[in-house]
């Protein structure tokens, strides 16, 4: 019985330490959005480039991922408010039948981006490739990064975490289930986004050559 209640101590502590460390990393990332998070196309600063994050066009069930749908439209709204002149697409292409910045060049052009005005990076596979290539590979320190308000302030802490200076303009966010489990999953995220730049320091998972922007 002795060895019981210590064992069970010990497991209270752990979840105790485990969640207070979440709770601070949570915190520490929430911190990073501050004054750089933009709601309307009408009050954010004009950057040359906004970095579209991808993410899946179908959700389970096959129905249009509403994530996708609000990304895709903020950064339709930047460009002809003349807030951004070029967008970057960055997302996962990890197989031949599954490719985020493909989907998302498609829609853009049906929704009257023109094509000379889309850039594709197809390593994207996660946010701290997408933000490293950036700088990296595009050459981009000061731009706008697209996406909702949570993955705004993950992006944001690994960016400044890089000597970036981005602004990030607010998706629209997703109600429900399917936008509960995902704010829930973001939790763990930023934990892995910490362990990521502070423990384990990693690398996007390719780099390569420069690819220049046209004006």
């Amino acid at each position: 019985m002795r060895k019981f209640r210590i064992f069970l101590s010990l497991l209270l502590a752990i979840i105790l330490i485990t969640g207070l460390f979440i709770f601070q990393i949570d915190k520490r990332i929430t911190a990073e959005g501050q004054g750089k998070i933009f709601d309307t196309a009408d009050t954010i600063p004009s950057n040359k480039v906004g970095l579209l994050l991808g993410t899946s066009k179908r959700a389970v069930g096959g129905k249009i991922n509403p994530f996708y749908k609000a990304r895709l439209d903020s950064a339709v709204e930047l460009f002809h408010k003349e807030k951004i002149k070029i967008i970057l697409v960055s997302g996962d292409n990890s197989t031949r039948y599954y490719s985020e910045p493909q989907d998302m060049k498609e829609d853009l052009l049906k929704l009257g981006i023109p094509e000379d005005k889309i850039y594709l990076d197809y390593a994207g596979f996660r946010t701290l490739d997408s933000i490293v290539r950036a700088n990296k590979i595009f050459d981009l320190k000061k731009y706008t990064i697209i996406t909702q308000k949570f993955h705004c302030e993950r992006a944001l802490y690994i960016a400044h975490k890089e000597g970036q200076e981005p602004i990030c303009f607010r998706a629209s966010d997703v109600n429900g289930v399917f936008g509960r489990k995902v704010i829930a999953r973001e939790k763990l995220a930023r934990v892995k986004a910490w362990l990521d730049l502070n423990i384990l320091h990693k690398q996007p998972k390719f780099l390569g050559d420069k690819i220049l922007i046209k004006k």
